[in-house]
């Protein structure tokens, strides 16, 4: 027989318990960190999304409003009331916006701020202001775009959906494996009456 002395048992359980205890503490705060980590990652993704779509909203209705009044000869709202209208989704991007987007964005909010202006913002000799204001508008579309690419280049938004192999998990993919277990038939219970009184 071994000599193992009468507290070793005890110390052995003991030093086991904490090392279990351990255990189950890191893998707790890791998995709260990384939840943690997820929740802010979804919340930062919400954030910018809703105040790129909010601007993109007032953008194209305000680009809407020009090329009505354009089409129909009156003037443009004014500046102060596009700035009014604009400021608060602008601001917000800037706040939250990488360099790119909030450089994408100030473009296409410049290029609307000089339609609003006079006529012929940018005074060029020899140019008319009616037909100035009329390059101006198309050039919208076109700083738009860039502000859009900047924003899917940003939030990685792709503009095809991810295959199915990427989009199916390893659960998933066993559950579509698995085969389907097959009906009972109906009445099998009188079935099984009837067997045992046969014996």
């Amino acid at each position: 027989m071994s000599e193992i002395p009468w507290w070793g048992l005890p110390l052995i359980a003991a030093v086991f318990a904490l090392a279990g205890a351990a255990t189950v503490q890191l893998v707790t705060a890791r998995s709260d960190q990384l939840r943690s980590r997820r929740r802010r990652t979804r919340r930062w993704y919400e954030e910018r999304k809703a105040a790129y779509v909010a601007l993109l909203a007032v953008f194209e209705r305000d680009t809407y409003r020009l090329r009505t009044a354009y089409d129909a000869g009156t003037k443009p709202a004014s500046p102060l009331a596009y700035v009014d209208e604009v400021g608060p989704a602008l601001m917000q991007v800037r706040l939250l916006a990488s360099g790119p987007v909030r450089s994408a964005a100030l473009a296409v909010h410049l290029l609307l701020q000089q339609l609003h202006g006079e006529m012929n913002p940018a005074g060029v000799s020899g140019v008319q202001p009616q037909t100035h204001f009329r390059e101006l508008l198309t050039q919208v579309p076109l700083v738009m775009q860039q502000f859009e690419e900047a924003i899917r280049e940003e939030l990685r938004i792709e503009a095809t959906p991810p295959s199915e192999a990427e989009s199916l998990n390893g659960r998933a993919r066993s559950l579509l494996r698995r085969q389907p277990q097959p009906a009972p038939l109906e009445g099998s219970a009188d079935v099984r009456q009837d067997l045992s009184r046969d014996r």
